[in-house]
């Protein structure tokens, strides 16, 4: 897992590889609903509206979601770019961040995929949001991800690769 901080945006990226063909992996991946599965509980995550089929570009997405304790939003995301079996980005069109462009990549490897996540962000309340709650966001968000990746492994096997 990798952080950046140019200027006001910062970046996470995170690459897992899992032993299922890209197929499987595109499957699972493309449908809004499996997204619960891999978040971590104590985000009290759910969807609200527009799972109801796989993504396509212009899908509005509507979740509920608490990422600190006492502290509960609606996040809405579009699914802005996508090229089947290879790559989707989901843009907030509303939510906790002043910014979240998020790209998922499926690359055929031998012995499965590897799955890479950049994701790129700017944290609300200009600097004041940046000298407090950036390093609170950072933790968050490599704990979302370290989540992430053991779930994938529990429900994919690991990658011998």
């Amino acid at each position: 897992m990798n952080f950046e901080e140019k200027g006001k945006v910062y970046r996470i990226s995170s690459i897992h590889k899992v032993p299922i063909d890209i197929k499987e992996a595109w499957n699972f991946f493309s449908n809004p609903k499996n997204l619960a599965s891999i978040t971590p509980d104590s985000l009290n995550f759910r969807i609200l509206s527009g799972a109801e089929e796989n993504i396509f570009k212009g899908q509005i997405i509507q979740y509920r979601v608490s990422p600190f304790p006492f502290y509960s939003t609606t996040w809405v995301t579009e699914i802005t770019y996508m090229e089947k079996e290879k790559f989707f980005v989901d843009e907030q069109r509303y939510g906790p961040y002043d910014f979240w462009h998020h790209k998922h990549f499926f690359k055929s490897i031998p012995g499965g995929v590897e799955l890479t996540d950049i994701v790129d962000y700017k944290v609300p309340f200009g600097w004041l949001g940046r000298k407090i709650s950036a390093p609170l966001i950072k933790k968050e968000l490599k704990k979302i991800f370290t989540y992430r990746n053991q779930k994938l492994t529990t429900l994919f096997g690991d990658f011998k690769g």
